[in-house]
């Protein structure tokens, strides 16, 4: 009767959970949802947040703003609006929120009023806004948007007859970066910087030129000028890496620049008493990786120090404190996101763990936070076993409370993969490497598993102890999953990270092979049942390893470099690698490109591999993995090709994307299994 009554109740909807805990199935990723960008409001009473999901019709994201109080209660909806919302941000007297949300014409600009719950549209824009940021008296919007220019024009074509066929006209760029993976062809135009009445009214533009002016602004104490980001130097395309701040005076123009060093200088904000300004960079040295510090300087660019040197992890999302004596800010330590402060003499302080979640397909580093007058600090909270929710720590706390619990109808009824923290030590110079295990739901340590590696992008990059749908759809299919930090990964300090300089695949492949080792004494890897995937870098490294060795039963490789020479310069960021990443560009170093390129080991590979890329990636084309794989079929290996229509370098943007990858992943892998798997 049980199970009638159950299947009864089920019919008509499109998927439910069930009273007993099941696995986690492809299905629940639907349903899962998580929050985004908490703004708390200045007495430290309210948050408004972005509470995102999957839409399962039209198989996209889709996120509106939710409103709770600090203490978990009073939990609602901003507005009645089923659109598209984002980017909330309170007036400094804390009575309206301004967001962008989208419309059929586009993205427009829209205020909240708290006390009557009224909203109304404040723009008609051509393009979509950004960077919304109130003036201090509360009474003008500042933004960001893009202003089109025309295309070049070569030659002068005679006009089509009247009711004539002909083909379209050609696409003509004369830009440096011109294309860019999940947007296309970028039309020509540059960002400047607006100001809008906060009633409504005309936006007015304060910046000028050919340049882009955009990213974080913050506004002088009087509201006489704005300050930002941007690269306004001579050969900007080239000095991609640069940026500068500045000052534009809202009523004249007029722009200052405020510092001037090779290297990027970003995310300005002025302090409490008007008198200074704190922003991240660094000066730029010619390696792979460099951590990301605090600076402080007067508002008319004197007196520039380094606030944070103590510290060495890159720092994001800075924040004053009310008294204007430090700075909160946001950054990950071995995998873990963090917030901290910083004494404005340099002492740093742990505020928080835990923060992330925002990135439901693998465990990378995310999340973001923000605090309000009198200290309390608002952030997204993740765990292995639940995507970001809302925390709330007071000041002088210790113990952070979650306020929401988003995923509680679903998540309570699954049976989620047990997470473990691994250590151990590189073969190569003793180094302490970090990963995590992922154990299928009721892993039972007598019986013998699968055993998936699963390898980051980046390569520059982190993943940790956060909530991940490909981790738990691999656990739930019966893999023990493996996802280490080899050298190169970021939170563990500049050196670390810098490693891979002129050495990418490196010694990042033995740290990985040293953890599938380590696993194997714990006895929860087994020599005759090794799997290996990745995506992006994670691809190259997956590529690199079967090219190794031929301990792996069966690989797949998502979306992979394998020949530096050719993707250098066809892709999106074909500018981003000569000097940082390998010395000179491809046509003067041949050898060394080549040198690093997995297709130069695919006369080793014995290993059966799926390749898998998505049609429309520009940043690791199509054509980088058609070479593994031909270069398979061509040795008779075996292998399989599949190309996800639609799909750009972010496969699983999608949610059906990102279920195809993981089901033809397991699939394949299943292929390769022993006879005596578990079910």
């Amino acid at each position: 009767m049980k199970q009638l009554f159950l299947f009864l109740f089920c019919i008509g909807t499109l998927h439910c959970t069930y009273a007993q805990k099941q696995k986690f199935s492809y299905l629940d990723v639907f349903d899962l949802q998580y929050a985004s960008d908490p703004q708390i409001s200045p007495n430290g009473e309210w948050v408004v947040y972005r509470r995102m999901g999957y839409d399962i019709m039209k198989d996209g994201s889709k996120g509106n703003l939710w409103m709770v109080k600090a203490d978990g209660s009073q939990h609602q909806k901003l507005t009645s609006n089923e659109i598209n919302e984002s980017n909330p941000r309170w007036s400094p007297s804390g009575n309206r929120i301004v967001f962008s949300a989208s419309t059929p014409e586009g993205s427009e600009i829209y205020m909240y009023w708290v006390s009557s719950g009224k909203v109304a549209r404040l723009t008609q824009l051509p393009f979509s806004p950004s960077s919304l940021t109130w003036s201090p008296d509360g009474r003008q919007i500042a933004f960001s948007m893009n202003v089109q220019k025309k295309p070049p024009v070569i030659a002068k074509i005679p006009k089509k007859p009247k009711g004539a066929k002909w083909a379209e006209e050609p696409r003509i760029t004369d830009r440096v970066y011109h294309e860019a993976d999940g947007r296309g062809y970028i039309k020509p135009g540059f960002n400047h910087i607006f100001v809008l009445p906060a009633e409504g009214g005309a936006a007015r533009q304060i910046t000028s030129g050919d340049w882009h002016h955009r990213g974080t602004l913050s506004w002088a104490k009087d509201g006489r000028k704005i300050f930002f980001s941007g690269n306004r130097v001579e050969d900007w395309e080239y000095r991609f890496r640069n940026s500068e701040i500045y000052s534009v005076d809202v009523q004249s123009g007029d722009i200052v620049g405020l510092t001037d060093r090779n290297g990027p200088d970003y995310e300005p904000k002025v302090s409490p008493d008007g008198k200074r300004i704190a922003y991240l960079g660094f000066e730029h040295k010619v390696q792979a990786y460099q951590v990301r510090k605090l600076h402080l300087m007067n508002v008319d660019g004197t007196d520039k120090k380094v606030i944070s040197g103590a510290l060495d992890r890159t720092l994001s999302n800075i924040r004053w404190n009310t008294k204007g004596d430090g700075l909160y800010f946001q950054y990950d330590d071995k995998g873990n996101g963090k917030v901290g402060f910083v004494s404005l003499s340099g002492n740093v302080s742990k505020i928080a763990d835990n923060v992330g979640g925002t990135t439901l397909g693998r465990p990378y580093p995310s999340g973001s936070f923000s605090s309000s007058q009198n200290g309390t600090i608002v952030y997204t909270q993740s765990r292995t076993d639940y995507p970001a929710e809302l925390a709330v720590i007071k000041p002088k706390s210790k113990n952070p409370i979650k306020i929401t619990a988003l995923n509680r109808a679903l998540l309570n009824y699954r049976e989620l993969g047990k997470v473990e923290e691994v250590w151990y030590k590189s073969s190569v110079d003793g180094r302490d490497i970090q990963g995590w295990v992922v154990f299928p739901p009721n892993y039972d340590a007598g019986k013998k598993y699968p055993f998936m590696v699963e390898n980051h992008g980046g390569p520059i990059l982190n993943y940790g102890d956060r909530f991940s749908t490909e981790m738990q759809l691999y656990a739930a299919a019966g893999y023990v999953v493996f996802y280490p930090n080899p050298r190169g990964s970021t939170s563990y300090g500049e050196e670390f990270g810098n490693l891979l300089y002129n050495n990418y695949p490196g010694e990042d492949y033995n740290d990985v092979m040293d953890g599938v080792d380590h696993c194997i004494k714990m006895g929860i890897a087994h020599e005759d049942q090794l799997f290996v995937t990745g995506g992006s870098a994670g691809g190259i490294m997956s590529a690199w390893m079967i090219g190794k060795n031929n301990r792996f039963e069966a690989a797949v490789v998502a979306k992979p470099v394998m020949n530096w020479i050719s993707k250098t310069l066809v892709a999106d960021n074909y500018f981003y690698y000569a000097e940082h990443r390998y010395p000179g560009q491809p046509w003067e170093n041949f050898e060394g490109y080549w040198k690093f390129s997995p297709i130069s080991l695919v006369g080793n590979i014995e290993t059966p591999t799926m390749v898998m890329v998505g049609m429309n990636d520009l940043r690791t084309p199509p054509s980088e993995a058609k070479q593994l794989y031909h270069a398979l079929k061509l040795r008779k290996i075996e292998t399989v090709l599949v190309e996800i229509p639609g799909a750009s370098h972010g496969i699983a943007n999608r949610p059906s994307n990102l279920i195809t990858k993981i089901a033809h992943t397991v699939a394949w892998f299943d292929k390769y299994r022993t006879a005596n798997k578990n079910e």
